[in-house]
């Protein structure tokens, strides 16, 4: 079946990249305060330099109503927009913004954007998919973000044999940098786990998570639970799974006073997401289940109505791929004008 094919191509092309031990480091980023006057930034876009966002703004509740009304673009099944989700704290980007970012690792120019170009041209790059959402759907903001992978299932058993490579602190901090070439952009850290788990890697990037423009991705490609190599099959992630992380995310936003954190699922096949019914929702934490399967755009879009339309959670993501989707005809990328008709209109968007 074509869903296979694809499954399957996916997990053999993004698993290895070489074994990077982890160091730590106790630098901590803090958003810098700001006076708000214009200049044109190294990526040649005008921007207002130094303006810090205010990121306590409380939720007006009869905007969010409409919004994920909105998102739900006329979906008369009962599924879009989900019920009773909490309202989110003040400071939520969604559904306010559409959140745009290009994905990867330094480490590797075949993983995503985000390592294949180098910063000023990768920022050219981003700065024109922006433009055109803008130009798609001017009432949405774009939010301008980058989606690091964090950790990375290995071909390699490394030193403690979970096949997992963490990044250094110095290579995230690199990422943070970046980041600020364009003013009030946000950070994803993703983690492949591997044959280790998710309890265990989160706490090797809890500082990150506790800046406020930090925020999560997790791969349930790569977590496997029944200790396969990484890369033979698929793997997986429960509701407790994804219920621990969003409880553990929660506990930040408390305990340091943060804006909710975006939380990414990344999915393509029904068994990455079990119990999908079971996912709690929370007003610290926003979820985004994020359709991450390549190919031919009616592949992309029958991935999207089974696993993504058809097992509603909160928020919903669909990821460009710039290679692997041009493989088979038509041979194109799926536009925004395409990726505004769907229902519910993804507002997380990804391109590696």
């Amino acid at each position: 079946m074509k869903l296979k094919r694809m499954a399957g191509a996916l997990a053999l092309a993004a698993l290895v990249i070489s074994t990077f031990s982890y160091c730590t480091s106790d630098a901590k980023k803090v958003p810098g305060k700001t006076n708000g006057s214009k200049k044109t930034d190294s990526t040649g876009t005008e921007t207002v330099a130094e303006e810090e966002i205010d990121t306590r703004t409380p939720v007006d509740t009869a905007k969010y109503n409409e919004l994920v009304k909105k998102l739900a673009n006329g979906d008369t099944t009962g599924k879009w927009p989900v019920k009773n989700q909490p309202y989110p704290l003040a400071g939520a980007i969604l559904p306010f913004k559409r959140i745009v970012v290009y994905y990867g690792n330094l480490h590797s120019k075949k993983m995503g954007a985000l390592g294949e170009y180098e910063p000023k041209e990768m920022w050219k790059r981003l700065n024109a998919e922006i433009k055109h959402w803008e130009k798609v759907d001017p009432s949405t903001p774009v939010q301008a973000g980058l989606h690091y992978i964090a950790a990375v299932a290995s071909g390699t058993a490394g030193k403690d044999g979970k096949y997992i490579n963490r990044m250094a602190n110095s290579q995230i901090d690199s990422v943070l940098k970046i980041a600020k070439m364009r003013p009030n952009t946000i950070v994803f850290l993703d983690l492949q786990v591997a044959l280790s788990n998710i309890k265990s890697e989160l706490p090797h990037i809890e500082k990150y998570l506790e800046l406020p423009y930090v925020h999560l991705g997790i791969d349930p490609e790569f977590s496997m639970k029944d200790g396969s190599l990484p890369g033979k099959k698929i793997g997986t992630y429960d509701a407790a799974d994804v219920n621990y992380v969003s409880g553990y995310l929660a506990d930040l936003v408390k305990k340091h006073n943060l804006p909710p954190k975006v939380f990414v699922v990344h999915r393509f096949t029904k068994k990455m997401v079990t119990n999908y019914q079971n996912i709690k929702l929370r007003p610290e934490v926003q979820i985004v289940m994020h359709m991450d399967g390549w190919g031919e755009p009616d592949l992309k879009l029958g991935t999207y109505r089974h696993f993504i339309y058809g097992e509603p959670v909160q928020f919903t993501g669909f990821k460009l791929f710039y290679k692997n989707d041009l493989k088979k005809t038509p041979n194109r990328l799926m536009t925004p004008e395409e990726l505004m008709k769907l229902k519910p209109v993804p507002i997380y968007i990804q391109y590696q």
